[in-house]
């Protein structure tokens, strides 16, 4: 069964077995936001599975970005907003 923890309690974890751990609430925050690291949401909460952080951290786990998240593509603007009709 999975170790679901929130994004603090997942940061905690990490430290405790690594006390000198950089990994920051936010960095993981960033993480689960641009679909790096898999998450569950409940609500308002994302939980992370803190066994599959820990192979993300060590390099055993290298995610897949959806096609979505990919960064740098640029759209034209549609033509109402000042766009040109670019076909």
């Amino acid at each position: 069964m999975p170790k679901m923890r929130t994004i603090q309690e997942a940061v905690r974890y990490v430290r405790k077995t690594d006390p000198e751990s950089a990994l920051t609430p936010h960095a993981l925050r960033s993480w689960v936001l641009s679909g790096r690291m898999p998450h569950v949401r409940i609500g308002a909460k994302r939980l992370v599975d803190v066994d599959l952080l820990e192979k993300y951290l060590s390099g055993e786990f290298v995610p897949s970005l959806p096609e979505a998240k990919v960064l740098g593509v640029v759209r034209p603007l549609p033509e109402k907003w000042g766009g040109h009709n670019v076909q």
